[in-house]
């Protein structure tokens, strides 16, 4: 059985996020149709529309930013019908909407994404994430990100537990082509050229897809997971603030990791959780060399 993970990046430019992520979610082939119907129907649902069929991209930023989050405070509780009916004349209106749909319309973001989270859990879905410093140490050119090395690390102990049959593809957001070229050689090499790599191609497919983000339902949820995870997940040495109001999708989120156990420096239940901090982007050998020219240096 073939298993997609779609991938999307959060809060890795200049803008106010505390950390970017790389993250991703992973749902069997058979499952993928089932799922997109079932988030379809939420849209319809919490929106009296398709949303993302003619008001733009279901982004993270305009489902749970700050901004709807206060807009949503504009009125008590809206029940549900009358919360989807207001929210779809907020989208008809558009600016000029009155006070209350404009909180109907951010009420229904919030509960959409709740549902939207509750699907995947729904449909067995796994999410992974490399959560990264922004001041972490960038690697050569030639050399694949440590996040997408550790993602790739995570999704084939996945694929590797699942049983011999399983496999796995990997569906990114369609890059500028020169950074989509840049990617597909980085992938290429280090699935060829690492012993690590050259083992777990035989379960993941070296040459990644690409597709349009607005187009495809998978690399939306991906966008989603990401930023909930940089701007409200914290642990081990995280410490940067976090924003409390995300409490709950992170603990939905949180719901979807995996967990795998592994022998490792003679632990034989060493536990390797899909989410990993990193503080450093470049590979052992970049950063061995590094520490060689620093103490020549010396």
């Amino acid at each position: 059985m073939a298993h997609f993970l779609f991938v999307d990046e959060s809060g890795y430019d200049s803008g106010p996020s505390p950390y970017g992520v790389l993250g991703g979610f992973a749902i069997a082939d058979r499952d993928v149709w089932n799922l997109i119907k079932a988030i379809q129907d939420a849209e319809i649902l919490h929106f009296g529309i398709r949303y993302s069929a003619g008001h733009g991209e279901l982004k993270a930023k305009k489902l749970v930013s700050a901004q709807v989050f206060r807009q949503a405070s504009f009125a008590p509780f809206i029940p549900q019908p009358e919360r989807t009916e207001l929210a779809r004349q907020c989208l008809d209106q558009g600016a000029g909407a009155p006070r209350r749909s404009i909180a109907a319309l951010s009420q229904a973001k919030l509960h959409y994404v709740e549902e939207v989270l509750d699907i995947c859990a729904r449909f067995r879905c796994r999410a992974f994430a490399s959560i990264v410093d922004k001041d972490s140490p960038s690697p050569a050119a030639d050399h694949l990100r440590k996040d997408y090395a550790y993602l790739f690390e995570r999704f084939f102990y996945f694929l590797e537990d699942l049983g011999p049959d399983a496999f796995g593809v990997a569906v990114f957001d369609e890059l500028e082509k020169i950074q989509s070229h840049l990617l597909v050689g980085q992938m290429d090499s280090y699935f060829k050229r690492t012993t690590r790599g050259r083992q777990r191609a035989g379960r993941i497919l070296p040459e990644p897809l690409f597709v349009h983000s607005d187009l495809t339902t998978g690399v939306q949820i991906a966008d989603l997971i990401a930023y909930i995870l940089s701007w409200g997940l914290r642990f081990g040495s995280m410490t940067k603030p976090k924003r409390a109001e995300l409490d709950g999708y992170v603990s939905q989120v949180c719901q979807l990791r995996y967990r795998a156990v592994r022998e490792m420096d003679g632990n034989p239940q060493f536990a390797i959780w899909s989410f990993v901090f990193i503080t450093d982007l470049r590979s052992q050998s970049e950063r061995d060399v590094d520490q060689i020219e620093g103490n020549e240096g010396q």
